[in-house]
């Protein structure tokens, strides 16, 4: 070989310079709940990821489904059929819903993991990578999104590199009350509807307090800070003006609401219960 050659490895990868994911609290929910439900023998579950992509480039992840797969250490091996079946029901609901990545129980990426993202890369260009740690070791959940890189000699790829991306997950008050009830590994009991509205409502007195402490501090001792004098001004002008009577009323009629959910749920419990046992009163005999 001449003294100038070089042999180049070059990485061949996807734009990744501005892509993020974002991903919704019910995704989450969904996977923890096919992790409990997993078969046996199985030490993780994988599955589809469904959502968009943004005009900015972030991906947003709304959706998920598990598949049924296998692993060895040698081989992985997806129910593509079932995979197939789930996505043509999925997009008969949600049309605008196509496929955006794939998910793994675990922390990080496993030896398997390169012939799954294959495989959905025949599936989606440039899919998404999703980790989610079902221990919630440490009362935390360890979330990550991932790309897949390219390391090629020439026009030969040599080998698949995974390469985090940032992700988003934002979530309303009543999803975090659950999210943080489930990092939690061990609680009582869940709490009712009455018992997290009560404790949204502390979160929303200490965040009042800490207004009132501000305009305070800027009446007398601290710099005003234009901006955030107008974000307090349009909060503060976008609250409805509602008479103590008439916010009494709408809260009843809430409760009054809930309270008909739980009762009818309830009766629907009831009468399934009893269904199974007289379908299998009726094999017995």
């Amino acid at each position: 070989m001449a003294a100038g050659d070089h042999t180049v490895l070059q990485l061949s990868t996807p734009s990744t310079a501005n892509l993020s994911a974002k991903v919704h609290p019910l995704v989450i929910f969904n996977i923890c709940d096919c992790y409990v439900r997993r078969p046996d023998q199985a030490e993780r579950v994988i599955g589809t990821l469904l959502g968009s992509v943004l005009p900015d480039g972030t991906v947003d992840i709304r959706n998920s489904y598990a598949v049924p797969h296998t692993e060895s250490a040698e081989q992985v091996a997806l129910d593509i059929e079932y995979h197939h079946n789930m996505l043509v029901s999925h997009q008969k609901v949600n049309p605008k819903e196509v496929i955006v990545g794939w998910y793994s129980t675990g922390l990080g990426v496993t030896g398997g993991s390169a012939l799954i993202h294959d495989f959905y890369s025949r599936e989606v260009p440039n899919p998404i990578h999703l980790t989610v740690d079902t221990g919630f070791r440490n009362g935390e959940g360890t979330i990550k999104a991932y790309v897949s890189v390219n390391l090629a000699l020439g026009d030969r790829q040599l080998a698949a590199q995974f390469q985090e991306i940032p992700l988003d997950l934002r979530m309303v008050e009543a999803e975090r009350l659950g999210f943080d009830i489930l990092k939690t590994t061990a609680v009582d009991k869940l709490p009712n509807d009455l018992e997290g509205m009560e404790v949204t409502m502390q979160r929303l007195l200490a965040l009042i307090d800490d207004v009132y402490k501000y305009v305070d501090d800027v009446v007398g001792r601290v710099a005003a800070d234009n901006s955030i004098g107008r974000f307090i001004s349009d909060t503060v002008a976008s609250l409805p003006k509602l008479s103590p009577s008439v916010f009494d009323k709408l809260v009843n009629d809430s409760l009054q609401d809930q309270l008909l959910l739980l009762y009818l749920s309830s009766i629907t419990r009831t009468q399934l219960g009893l269904a199974e046992k007289l379908n299998t009163a009726a094999q017995i005999l």
